[in-house]
């Protein structure tokens, strides 16, 4: 059936039906109010229940997706607990609330400039060192006063530098890195990433990595990724959308990701449910998207839900995020160099947005989850 009657009213009618038994017995007024509250009720979720049994016949399912959501939308506002029975009843996920914009898009690929920009300056000033990090326009960076926090310098090689800084009211940590590789193309360094039945060939760590829903509109895709952490911890599970964008005309890919709820995607007992996740990778090439050499900008922060004090957990993502992207790296060589087949998501039109699909418990840790462990953390 269409439409169930929540756990709440049916305890409410059942109490009703009580009350009004009892009342029966004692032949008082309350009897009488008990009964007609239950006759009223009853009749009201029979002539929802008659009413969505119409819609359903009369719209397909698409259709009645698109009435439900826009009706969670209008009631989502109010006050009470008529937004949240909407939202229980439709069961839909709402694009319009949901989708990453162009707004998005475009505050990543501003960052990358500002970064190329600063660092053009000081290499001109002949210091040889990357420069700090430009402002970032990411929420939860700034101080009880208003000011964002400094990125600190983790990491300085020669091909790869990663900063991080701390997100204000918890014990985490958001991680920039900035690195160039000249041996793969900007192309297949940015296919590798999108390609999910590749990645679970490369990626051993992979459980369950899939796209569950597409966005016409905006070529935005929901996504649930399933990865292994190190013992004794439990596995992960993410559920987020991304979106990507090709701009030849300037000659630059991005791709943004963060965590959603889906309907379709309940919290599984098996697995602990990251829920706050952000991911942006932007990249330039050096020449052309076909030719060997880029640099690339990402910027990371998620939430693993662990009980490890916060240094614990700033190391593990320090060395696990380079881990990764060699891990990448490799796996984009060897696409390359064995010809695999990894299918080809960047359109010949400029920033031209595909709806072709990356991706990528119990609530609380074993008792024995309080050391580092090895570090092994994967991105999406």
């Amino acid at each position: 059936m269409f439409l169930r009657r929540p756990p709440a009213l049916a305890a409410w009618l059942a109490g009703a039906a009580a009350a009004g038994r009892a009342g029966a017995r004692g032949g008082g007024l309350l009897a009488l109010l008990a009964n007609q509250c239950r006759f009223v009720t009853g009749l009201r979720v029979r002539r929802a229940q008659q009413i969505a049994q119409l819609y359903g016949r009369l719209y397909s399912e698409s259709s009645r997706r698109v009435l439900l959501g826009r009706l969670w939308r209008r009631l989502r506002g109010r006050p009470g607990h008529a937004s949240a029975l909407m939202a229980a009843l439709a069961g839909v996920f709402v694009w319009d609330e949901e989708r990453i914009q162009e707004e998005e898009l475009q505050r990543s690929i501003d960052e990358m400039k500002r970064l190329e920009e600063m660092s053009h300056m000081f290499q001109r000033s002949g210091v040889e060192r990357h420069p700090p990090e430009p402002k970032s326009q990411t929420e939860g960076t700034e101080d009880s006063g208003g000011k964002e926090q400094p990125w600190e310098m983790v990491m300085d090689k020669k091909h790869f530098k990663l900063w991080r800084r701390p997100i204000t009211g918890t014990h985490l940590y958001q991680y920039r890195v900035f690195g160039t590789y000249t041996d793969v193309t900007p192309r297949q360094f940015f296919n590798v990433q999108l390609d999910t039945e590749y990645r679970k060939k490369w990626d051993a760590l992979v459980i369950k990595l899939e796209v569950i829903e597409r966005d016409v509109v905006s070529g935005s895709e929901v996504l649930h990724w399933v990865t292994h952490f190190p013992y004794p911890m439990y596995s992960r599970d993410y559920v987020y959308v991304r979106r990507y964008s090709v701009d030849q005309e300037n000659n630059v890919m991005v791709l943004v990701s963060r965590a959603v709820e889906h309907p379709s995607v309940p919290e599984s007992p098996e697995f602990v449910r990251v829920r706050s996740y952000e991911s942006q990778m932007v990249i330039r090439p050096h020449k052309s998207f076909d030719e060997n050499g880029f640099d690339y900008l990402l910027t990371y922060s998620d939430n693993p839900q662990t009980v490890f004090p916060r240094y614990c957990v700033s190391w593990m993502v320090s060395s696990g995020m380079p881990d990764f992207l060699e891990k990448l790296h490799m796996a984009t060589l060897k696409a390359k160099n064995m010809e695999i087949k990894v299918k080809d998501y960047i359109s010949s039109k400029p920033l031209e947005t595909s709806s072709e699909a990356k991706a990528t418990t119990p609530s609380s840790e074993r008792k024995n989850e309080g050391s580092c462990g090895p570090a092994r953390i994967e991105y999406a």
